[in-house]
Formats: C-alpha cells, structure tokens, sequence
C-alpha cells in the first residue's frame, strides 16, 4: 500500500495469451508464504527448537521489500513518501524486539496491496472488455485473394471484408454490400444500424448481417474504440484539483506524523505507542481516494461510448451549473430538409434551385446538403462554381459562368442595392415565424427567390433537457446561428427557455467567457467541429456523435461516441455521484480513520498490529467504495435496463 499503487491502469496489449495456472496464482505466493510463517511463529516452543524466532523470516523478507520498494520511489519522486512511515515502524518494532509485531506490520502492508490488486482488477476489466472487442484477424484483400491477417498488420487503405458474425476490425468506409451492423458498445445505440456504400463503420462494432467490403481509414490506436481505450489510460494522469490537493497534503503529511511521534516519545516515553502512530498514519487511503474514484467512473462511461479525459474533466462535469447546448445536430438530428421554394419576379422556382445549387455544392454544412438534395430529386443540371467562398455568419457566395451567386440568411439584406428585396424581407419573416431557416438566393444584383429549410427536433430532446435540468443543471441555454423566431421555435418544442440566436462563432466564445465571468461553471455540447472554439473555452467541452470527429475528440474534454442526448444527465449524474465517493473516501476513510486511530495509539490503545489492521482496512474500503462506481447507473439507465 505505498507509492506503487498509484498505477490503477496498467498499460496492456491489445491480445495478451491466456494465463497458466501458475501465472494466475503466483501473487498468492508471497502473501501466502508470509502469513504461513506468521503463523508459524505464534507456535509454543517454536523459538528453542529451531534456535531462532521465526518471525525473523516474514519480517526481514516483508520488511526487505517494503523498504526496497520505498527507497526506489524516494529516489524516482526526490521526496519523502508516506512509505518512510512505515520503514520507520519496522526498525523500531524490529528495534525493540517485537519481530512478530514487524512480520505482521509488513504482511498487512503486502498483504493489503494484494487485496487492492483484487478488487480493482474489476476497474481493469472496463478497459478489458473494450480491448476484447478488438478481432485479433481480418480478412483483407491480398493479390486478388481474401487472405485473413493479423488485425496488426492492417493499414489505412486495405480493403476489409467483414462477414456476418464478425466484429468489424477496422474504422472506415463500406465500399460495397449492406448490413445491419450493431454499435451499441460503442455508441450505445440500442438498435442495429443500416450500413450500405458510402457509410461509415467503427472498430468493434458487430456485423448482425450482410456481408460488408470496407476501406480501411484508420487502425489501432487511431481509431475511435482506440481513442477510447487510450483515455481511460490516460485518464488518473490528468489529475483534477481534489486529487492535487491529497497529492500535497501527502507530501505534507510525513514530517507532520514524525513530530508527531516525538511529542507522544517525549510524553510517554513508550517506543511501541510510537510505532502504533507510524503504522496508523500512514497515508494510503488518502492517497488512493481519488484516483480509484476518477478510473473507475472513467470506465464506467467507456463501457458506454463516452470518453470523459481525466479527473481535472469529471471533477468539473459534476460541478457545472450552466449547460449550453448548440442547436443543429445536437438538439436537432442536423439532416434539414427543403420545405419551400419562392421565386421573386420573373424568375422560377426551378432557378431559384439550380442557382443555389451551383453556389452549395462544395459547401459541407447541413443546409447545403438539403439543397443539394432537393435539385437532385428534382432532376436539376447546374454550372458549378469556379470560386467558392463560405461567408461565416451569412452563407456562401461563388462564381458561377461569370455571375457573383449568393446564397444567405437576412444579413444578405445587409449588402444593399439588390432588387425584390421587400419580397426577400417579407420571405424571411413569414418562414421565421414558422419556425424554419429560411435562406435568399441572388445572382449579381438580383434575388432570385427564397428556400426554407426545417430541421428535425431530435425525438428525446424534450425528455433529454428535462433529464438535464433533474440532475441539477439549474441553467439551460440553446445557441444558435439562426434567426430568434426559428430558435425560440426549436427551444419551446424541447424545454428550454433561454435562447442565445444570431450567433457567429466567435459570438458563442462571448456568451461562454461572459457566464465564466459570472462564476458559473460551464459545459458547452456540439458536434466538436464549428463550435471547437467554445467547447475548448467552456469549463467542459461535450461533444456529441464523436465516433468519425477528430476534431471533437481534442477539442472536447468528454465525447459521447454516439448522438443519445439523454447520455448528458446520464453523464451530469456519474460525475456528481462521483465527486460524493471521493469526498466520503477523503473524510470518511482517511481523514476520520487516520484520526481516531493516531489518538488510541498515543494513548495506548492500539499495538502496532491493531494500527497495521485498522490501517489497512480502511485502505481496502475506499478502493471497494470507489469501485461502487463501476456499476453506477443513474435512474434512466435503470428503467432501461428494468
């Protein structure tokens, strides 16, 4: 129980050999072998028969390696460790005789080590039963042949062929066949998903049916299972403020303890009250009180496609106060569609369609793809654009066989001296008080028409705010670049009552710095792309759908995999219930602990042996109440799951 228990999560392959029995016992060896002659030496007689006392072996071969185990780590670190304590107790006890009173302190001390080892290989197996979902072989296209391969040696570029039965051994892109493919360990989408040409799969996920002819994008580490895997490692090494605090205190601690031992030397003059103090205030569960806490609730949110980056995130995720939630593609599914089409003056609506498209086409963002959309459904030819500009906060304007084409919101208006604007003016407001996005189209000076663009609210939004707001985010605010009637329309159908429209980027960074400024603590949800700035400036970045988005996975501290909005309270829940293991860990089990059994050791009332067992005990309940939070779930999860 000293410094070496701080690496909870141990780096591991990705397939490891199955274990021999004796691999799989071996660490009972030494513990066992201890207590053994422990026992051994509470025997009658044993001393004049054998010549020696045998408690002189557990405690010289214990003692021997706690003390090599402390020194190395007082090097490593350059400071004194809390294991100093216990070397101390050893020599003195050894010291004064009490060799028993030294084999039992230092089979305590291994023996509760072994015990951590123990229960947190249940923290072990969240990160386990991640890497398992790995193949260890993929079929991949050698020379004309399917040749199945060591998942190892795949790169980006091969060709995977993936058939029923079979988890997916790559992420990347289907090129040919179709599929129902089920993603639930990943992005926790209960029902299985339809994959056909063009669409992309993840690492891990099981092919239900259909056979399916993939493009290799990205392997290993690279890939969104590896991301994950990767943050539950990494996650005890980004340290939040609690576990920074106990870290110091611990440095702190060692030579409190020592004057400690002096005073109650110089008052009682009773060796063996000062080595009940040494043995009892050692401190182990302090020390293992939050991170046992942070990787346990780390896994717990991997099993379920969640990505929370270290405790420095959970810690603040279970203090946010303010939610900011960006609207498309996260209050609303982000597929918008074409609802009308107005043509001004003497043009037609098949213009108005062709012209937007012409100027769209290279565009990425939803609203493009909708129009896109609709001029192929509808047959449309256009010209494509020689320049392509996007106009951030306004639209998009290009060339077009020498015409300037714009395609935009009402800052359109904003420019001037364009004709059929009143009926542009009038568009807009007719379609804004219906609650749709509603966009002009001009070529040169001239606006052609109007195009109005709905995008679907999100079946669980409504239930998903109301969720949030349970788990006690008292503030819920939408973002949106859209106008205020179309935001306030999308916020009154989901529960929100305050709405933040109008916005550019750098207006979403304002609103977030502004409520900082107010001390509120605050976490901004997205889709990790456009909205990258505000969620790396908010207390807690979440972005949603992560699976395919680099750039969400480094510009968020806490990515959900897949787009389950209730996953947020799910999330809001574990990070609070979080916070309340560590602190009953930190007050209950160390501070409370340490403190009564430093008074009944200075006075007596706890031997050396009493101190080794209370000490050790209370270091076994924090890691057992830390690992409460591996089967956590909040109280959706559970009417689910019921």
């Amino acid at each position: 129980m000293h410094e070496g228990t701080h690496g909870i999560v141990e780096a591991q392959h990705v397939h490891q050999p199955k274990p021999n029995l004796l691999s799989r016992y071996r660490k009972w060896i030494f513990p066992g072998f201890l207590l053994l002659t422990i026992l051994a030496g509470l025997i009658p007689g044993q001393k004049a028969l054998l010549g020696f006392d045998i408690a002189l072996v557990p405690m010289l071969l214990g003692g021997g390696f706690i003390t090599y185990n402390t020194i190395i780590a007082t090097l490593e670190t350059r400071r004194i460790t809390a294991g100093l304590l216990v070397v101390i107790a050893l020599i003195g006890s050894a010291y004064v005789g009490e060799y028993l009173a030294a084999a039992v302190v230092a089979f305590m001390m291994i023996g509760g080590e072994f015990l951590e080892e123990i229960t947190l290989e249940k923290t072990r197996n969240a990160v386990r039963e991640l890497v398992r979902l790995v193949p260890e072989t993929a079929l991949v296209l050698r020379a004309g042949q399917w040749v199945e391969v060591s998942v190892e040696v795949v790169r980006p570029g091969d060709r995977v062929l993936v058939k029923p039965g079979q988890r997916i051994p790559v992420d990347g892109r289907v090129i040919a066949g179709n599929a129902a493919v089920n993603q639930a360990t990943l992005t926790g989408e209960s029902m299985p998903v339809d994959k056909g040409p063009g669409d992309p799969v993840f690492v891990g996920t099981l092919n239900e049916s259909g056979a399916l002819e993939i493009t290799a994008e990205k392997v290993g580490e690279e890939t969104a299972l590896g991301r994950i895997i990767q943050v539950v490692y990494e996650a005890q090494e980004r340290k939040g403020p609690t576990q920074r605090v106990a870290d110091r205190f611990a440095a702190y601690f060692t030579p409190l303890i020592l004057l400690i031992c002096a005073v109650v030397w110089f008052v009682t003059q009773d060796l063996m009250r000062v080595m009940a103090v040494l043995v009892i205030a050692c401190p182990c569960a302090l020390v293992l009180a939050t991170p046992t806490g942070v990787v346990a609730a780390v896994g717990n949110a991997a099993r379920r496609g969640v990505m929370i980056k270290g405790g420095a995130v959970l810690e603040l995720a279970g203090r946010i106060n303010t939610l900011l939630l960006d609207k498309t593609g996260t209050l609303t599914l982000g597929r918008p569609e074409v609802v009308e089409i107005t043509a001004f003056g003497s043009a037609t609506a098949d213009q108005v369609v062709t012209v937007a498209a012409a100027a769209e086409e290279r565009s990425e963002h939803p609203i493009a793809r909708a129009i896109m959309n609709r001029a192929r459904t509808e047959r449309a030819s256009w010209d494509s654009a020689d320049e392509f500009v996007q106009v951030f906060g306004m639209g998009v304007q290009a060339s077009v066989t020498g015409h300037l084409v714009r395609v935009g919101n009402r800052r359109l208006l904003e420019l001037g001296n364009l004709t059929n604007a009143a009926d542009g003016q009038q568009f807009l407001e007719e379609q804004e008080r219906s609650g749709r996005t509603a966009l002009l189209v001009a070529r040169g000076s001239e606006i052609l028409g109007g195009i109005a663009v709905a995008d679907t609210v999100r079946p669980d939004a409504a239930e998903a705010v109301r969720r949030i707001k349970k788990a006690g985010i008292s503030q819920v605010i939408m973002l949106t670049g859209d106008n205020p009637a179309t935001a306030q329309a999308i916020a009154s159908q989901v529960g929100i009552d305050e709405v933040r429209a109008n916005l550019l980027p750098e207006d979403k960074l304002k609103v977030v710095a502004d409520l900082k400024a107010q001390g509120q603590v605050v976490a901004m949800v997205g889709d990790g792309v456009n909205d990258a700035p505000a969620l790396m400036t908010a207390d807690v970045g979440i972005a949603m759908g992560a699976a395919g988005t680099d750039v969400a996975v480094e510009s968020a501290g806490i990515a959900l995999m897949g787009d389950d909005l209730n996953t947020l309270s799910e999330i809001f829940s574990l990070s609070r219930r979080t916070l309340g293991i560590i602190y009953q860990n930190i007050w209950v089990f160390a501070v409370a602990v340490n403190a009564i059994g430093i008074t009944l050791a200075s006075s007596g009332w706890l031997s050396p042996i009493g101190a080794a067992v209370v000490h050790n005990v209370a270091s076994v309940f924090v890691v057992l109440n830390s690992a409460r939070l591996l089967t956590y779930r909040s109280d959706r999860a559970l009417a689910l799951r019921g």
